[in-house]
């Protein structure tokens, strides 16, 4: 079996939980690369953390609530178990951390960030 071959296990628990820079009260372990600039991250935002209204231009975005309420687009409440789906391109947010969260968050395509709040 080759290296490419060889299963992988990250135990996030305990992983390397790092600030994410310019997100004041998130941080983030990074779990996996994908294709075409995409990755697989689970993150958390302390309670009362904001973060503004952006787009990621090319690259769409899947959200899972693991634990905790957050607060997003439209004002729309979402709870630990709710999953959402942001197209590339599309505006989203700001999120507002109701309590402490965690996402798991899978993007595909470039990670580009652009704020338009």
């Amino acid at each position: 079996m080759t290296a490419a071959q060889t299963q992988r296990f990250i135990e996030s628990d305990t992983g390397n939980w790092a600030p994410l820079d310019g997100w004041a009260g998130t941080t983030l372990v990074h779990l996996a690369d994908l294709p075409l600039g995409g990755h697989i991250h689970r993150s958390r935002l302390a309670r009362g953390t904001r973060i503004p209204a952006h787009i990621h231009p090319a690259a769409e975005e899947y959200m899972y609530v693991l634990s905790g309420t957050v607060d997003t687009t439209d004002d729309r409440r979402c709870a630990r178990g709710t999953f959402w789906i942001t197209p590339a391109g599309v505006r989203h947010g700001p999120h507002t951390a109701v309590t402490d969260v965690e996402f798991l968050t899978i993007t595909l395509g470039p990670d580009e960030t652009v704020l338009v709040e």
